[in-house]
Protein backbone atom coordinates (compact mmCIF):
# COMPACT_ATOMS: atom_id res chain seq x y z
CA UNK A 1 0.00 0.00 0.00
CA UNK A 2 1.37 3.42 -0.95
CA UNK A 3 1.80 6.39 1.38
CA UNK A 4 -1.11 8.11 -0.42
CA UNK A 5 -3.37 5.10 0.23
CA UNK A 6 -2.43 5.06 3.90
CA UNK A 7 -3.40 8.73 4.24
CA UNK A 8 -7.04 7.76 3.51
CA UNK A 9 -7.13 5.88 6.81
CA UNK A 10 -6.69 7.11 10.36
CA UNK A 11 -5.26 3.67 11.14
CA UNK A 12 -3.65 1.16 8.79
CA UNK A 13 -2.10 -2.18 9.73
CA UNK A 14 -0.50 -4.10 6.88
CA UNK A 15 0.39 -7.79 7.22
CA UNK A 16 1.07 -7.46 10.96
CA UNK A 17 2.65 -10.45 12.66
CA UNK A 18 3.27 -10.65 16.41
CA UNK A 19 5.30 -13.54 17.76
CA UNK A 20 6.18 -14.13 21.41
CA UNK A 21 9.03 -16.40 22.45
CA UNK A 22 8.06 -18.45 25.51
CA UNK A 23 10.92 -20.73 26.51
CA UNK A 24 11.67 -22.93 23.53
CA UNK A 25 8.36 -22.18 21.85
CA UNK A 26 7.20 -19.40 19.57
CA UNK A 27 3.59 -18.28 20.01
CA UNK A 28 2.08 -16.58 16.96
CA UNK A 29 -0.44 -14.17 18.52
CA UNK A 30 -1.13 -12.40 15.20
CA UNK A 31 -0.49 -14.01 11.82
CA UNK A 32 -0.61 -11.44 9.03
CA UNK A 33 -3.38 -9.05 10.06
CA UNK A 34 -4.33 -6.28 7.63
CA UNK A 35 -6.85 -3.77 8.95
CA UNK A 36 -7.73 -0.27 7.72
CA UNK A 37 -10.00 2.08 9.67
CA UNK A 38 -11.23 5.47 8.47
CA UNK A 39 -11.81 8.58 10.57
CA UNK A 40 -15.17 8.48 12.42
CA UNK A 41 -15.61 4.74 12.00
CA UNK A 42 -17.15 2.81 14.91
CA UNK A 43 -15.54 -0.63 14.99
CA UNK A 44 -15.98 -3.59 17.35
CA UNK A 45 -13.18 -6.15 17.60
CA UNK A 46 -14.35 -9.56 18.78
CA UNK A 47 -12.98 -13.07 19.15
CA UNK A 48 -12.68 -15.95 21.59
CA UNK A 49 -9.99 -16.13 24.25
CA UNK A 50 -6.63 -16.63 22.54
CA UNK A 51 -7.84 -15.22 19.22
CA UNK A 52 -5.36 -12.32 19.30
CA UNK A 53 -7.75 -9.47 20.06
CA UNK A 54 -5.82 -8.28 23.15
CA UNK A 55 -2.55 -8.36 21.18
CA UNK A 56 -4.19 -6.43 18.35
CA UNK A 57 -5.54 -3.86 20.83
CA UNK A 58 -2.07 -3.44 22.35
CA UNK A 59 -0.54 -2.81 18.93
CA UNK A 60 -3.29 -0.40 17.87
CA UNK A 61 -2.85 1.39 21.23
CA UNK A 62 0.95 1.63 20.80
CA UNK A 63 1.46 -0.47 23.93
CA UNK A 64 3.34 -3.02 21.80
CA UNK A 65 4.88 -3.17 18.33
CA UNK A 66 4.57 -5.75 15.55
CA UNK A 67 7.26 -8.39 15.04
CA UNK A 68 6.87 -7.75 11.31
CA UNK A 69 4.50 -5.68 9.22
CA UNK A 70 3.66 -1.97 9.23
CA UNK A 71 1.38 0.25 11.27
CA UNK A 72 0.40 3.81 10.37
CA UNK A 73 -1.58 5.90 12.88
CA UNK A 74 -2.91 9.31 11.84
CA UNK A 75 -0.24 9.50 9.14
CA UNK A 76 2.66 8.40 11.37
CA UNK A 77 4.53 5.13 10.88
CA UNK A 78 4.76 3.72 14.41
CA UNK A 79 5.94 0.10 14.04
CA UNK A 80 9.61 0.95 14.66
CA UNK A 81 9.28 3.68 17.28
CA UNK A 82 11.18 3.66 20.57
CA UNK A 83 9.42 3.25 23.94
CA UNK A 84 9.59 7.01 24.56
CA UNK A 85 8.20 7.83 21.11
CA UNK A 86 5.39 5.29 21.56
CA UNK A 87 4.47 6.85 24.91
CA UNK A 88 4.26 10.30 23.32
CA UNK A 89 2.06 8.98 20.48
CA UNK A 90 -0.19 7.15 22.95
CA UNK A 91 -0.68 10.26 25.02
CA UNK A 92 -1.38 12.50 22.02
CA UNK A 93 -3.40 10.32 19.65
CA UNK A 94 -5.18 7.63 21.67
CA UNK A 95 -7.75 7.87 24.43
CA UNK A 96 -7.99 4.64 26.44
CA UNK A 97 -11.08 3.42 28.30
CA UNK A 98 -10.56 0.24 30.34
CA UNK A 99 -12.92 -2.23 32.00
CA UNK A 100 -11.40 -1.48 35.42
CA UNK A 101 -11.55 2.36 35.04
CA UNK A 102 -7.87 2.73 36.15
CA UNK A 103 -8.54 5.82 38.26
CA UNK A 104 -6.28 7.06 41.06
CA UNK A 105 -8.29 6.48 44.28
CA UNK A 106 -6.78 9.32 46.34
CA UNK A 107 -7.15 11.96 43.64
CA UNK A 108 -10.33 13.84 42.84
CA UNK A 109 -12.07 13.56 39.48
CA UNK A 110 -10.51 16.76 38.14
CA UNK A 111 -6.98 15.52 38.81
CA UNK A 112 -7.71 12.09 37.32
CA UNK A 113 -8.89 13.72 34.09
CA UNK A 114 -6.09 16.30 34.09
CA UNK A 115 -3.31 13.70 34.43
CA UNK A 116 -2.62 13.04 30.70
CA UNK A 117 -2.26 16.79 30.20
CA UNK A 118 0.34 16.97 32.99
CA UNK A 119 2.30 14.16 31.30
CA UNK A 120 1.94 16.05 28.03
CA UNK A 121 3.48 19.22 29.48
CA UNK A 122 0.36 21.35 28.97
CA UNK A 123 0.41 24.65 30.96
CA UNK A 124 -1.75 24.81 34.08
CA UNK A 125 -4.37 27.30 32.79
CA UNK A 126 -4.91 25.34 29.58
CA UNK A 127 -5.05 22.07 31.58
CA UNK A 128 -7.85 23.43 33.72
CA UNK A 129 -9.87 24.54 30.70
CA UNK A 130 -9.43 21.23 28.83
CA UNK A 131 -10.12 19.04 31.88
CA UNK A 132 -13.23 20.97 32.88
CA UNK A 133 -14.54 20.79 29.31
CA UNK A 134 -14.05 17.00 29.17
CA UNK A 135 -15.74 16.51 32.56
CA UNK A 136 -18.68 18.65 31.46
CA UNK A 137 -18.88 16.61 28.23
CA UNK A 138 -19.64 13.44 30.23
CA UNK A 139 -22.13 15.18 32.51
CA UNK A 140 -20.09 15.24 35.73
CA UNK A 141 -19.40 18.96 36.21
CA UNK A 142 -21.01 18.79 39.66
CA UNK A 143 -18.73 15.91 40.73
CA UNK A 144 -15.36 17.47 39.87
CA UNK A 145 -14.04 17.47 43.45
CA UNK A 146 -15.33 14.01 44.34
CA UNK A 147 -13.01 11.01 44.60
CA UNK A 148 -13.65 7.77 42.67
CA UNK A 149 -14.98 5.90 45.73
CA UNK A 150 -17.68 8.56 46.08
CA UNK A 151 -19.06 7.72 42.62
CA UNK A 152 -21.09 4.87 41.17
CA UNK A 153 -19.51 2.44 38.69
CA UNK A 154 -21.17 4.21 35.79
CA UNK A 155 -19.93 7.59 36.97
CA UNK A 156 -16.40 6.21 37.34
CA UNK A 157 -16.50 4.96 33.76
CA UNK A 158 -17.68 8.42 32.68
CA UNK A 159 -14.59 9.86 34.40
CA UNK A 160 -12.45 7.37 32.46
CA UNK A 161 -14.14 8.51 29.23
CA UNK A 162 -13.50 12.17 30.13
CA UNK A 163 -9.82 11.34 30.72
CA UNK A 164 -9.71 9.60 27.33
CA UNK A 165 -11.25 12.66 25.64
CA UNK A 166 -9.14 15.33 27.33
CA UNK A 167 -6.40 15.44 24.66
CA UNK A 168 -8.95 15.38 21.81
CA UNK A 169 -7.45 12.10 20.56
CA UNK A 170 -7.63 10.68 17.05
CA UNK A 171 -9.05 7.40 18.39
CA UNK A 172 -10.94 6.24 21.46
CA UNK A 173 -9.83 2.66 22.22
CA UNK A 174 -12.20 0.98 24.67
CA UNK A 175 -11.39 -2.45 26.15
CA UNK A 176 -14.53 -4.19 27.53
CA UNK A 177 -15.79 -0.78 28.74
CA UNK A 178 -18.99 -2.19 30.28
CA UNK A 179 -17.44 -5.36 31.74
CA UNK A 180 -17.70 -4.16 35.36
CA UNK A 181 -21.14 -2.58 35.02
CA UNK A 182 -24.70 -3.88 35.29
CA UNK A 183 -26.62 -4.06 32.01
CA UNK A 184 -28.61 -0.83 32.53
CA UNK A 185 -25.50 1.20 33.40
CA UNK A 186 -23.64 -0.48 30.55
CA UNK A 187 -26.29 0.70 28.09
CA UNK A 188 -25.95 4.25 29.46
CA UNK A 189 -22.19 4.13 28.84
CA UNK A 190 -22.73 2.74 25.34
CA UNK A 191 -25.19 5.58 24.64
CA UNK A 192 -22.33 7.93 25.50
CA UNK A 193 -20.02 6.19 22.99
CA UNK A 194 -22.80 6.42 20.38
CA UNK A 195 -23.06 10.17 21.04
CA UNK A 196 -19.29 10.63 20.77
CA UNK A 197 -19.34 8.78 17.44
CA UNK A 198 -22.18 11.00 16.21
CA UNK A 199 -20.01 14.01 17.11
CA UNK A 200 -17.18 12.72 14.88
CA UNK A 201 -15.04 10.55 17.18
CA UNK A 202 -13.36 7.40 15.86
CA UNK A 203 -14.13 4.53 18.25
CA UNK A 204 -12.59 1.06 18.43
CA UNK A 205 -14.30 -1.24 20.90
CA UNK A 206 -12.84 -4.55 22.10
CA UNK A 207 -15.60 -6.76 23.48
CA UNK A 208 -16.85 -10.34 23.73
CA UNK A 209 -20.50 -9.28 24.09
CA UNK A 210 -22.70 -9.25 20.98
CA UNK A 211 -25.09 -6.68 22.49
CA UNK A 212 -22.20 -4.26 23.05
CA UNK A 213 -20.69 -4.92 19.62
CA UNK A 214 -24.09 -4.20 18.05
CA UNK A 215 -23.56 -0.50 18.83
CA UNK A 216 -20.63 -0.45 16.38
CA UNK A 217 -21.17 -0.02 12.64
CA UNK A 218 -18.50 -2.56 11.73
CA UNK A 219 -17.46 -5.80 13.42
CA UNK A 220 -14.05 -7.46 12.97
CA UNK A 221 -13.83 -11.02 14.30
CA UNK A 222 -10.50 -12.67 15.01
CA UNK A 223 -9.68 -16.34 15.28
CA UNK A 224 -6.24 -17.92 15.75
CA UNK A 225 -4.45 -14.62 15.14
CA UNK A 226 -6.18 -13.87 11.84
CA UNK A 227 -9.19 -11.83 10.77
CA UNK A 228 -12.01 -14.33 10.27
CA UNK A 229 -14.72 -11.84 9.23
CA UNK A 230 -14.95 -8.06 8.72
CA UNK A 231 -18.54 -6.93 8.28
CA UNK A 232 -20.40 -3.63 8.05
CA UNK A 233 -23.76 -3.42 9.75
CA UNK A 234 -26.47 -3.37 7.09
CA UNK A 235 -27.85 0.08 7.95
CA UNK A 236 -24.29 1.49 8.18
CA UNK A 237 -23.45 0.03 4.76
CA UNK A 238 -26.58 1.62 3.31
CA UNK A 239 -25.60 5.00 4.77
Amino acid sequence: MSHIDQQRFILSLQDVVKTYVMGDQKVHALSGVTLNIRKNEYVAIMGPSGSGKSTLMNIIGCLDVPTTGSYSLDGEMVANKSEGELAEIRNRLIGFVFQTFNLIPRSDIFHNVELPLIYGGIPRAERRELAERAIEQVGLADRMKHKPNELSGGQRQRVAIARALVFNPSIILADEPTGNLDSKTGEEIMAMFDKLHDEGQTIILVTHEDLIAAHAHRTVRLRDGKIETDELRRDAAAA
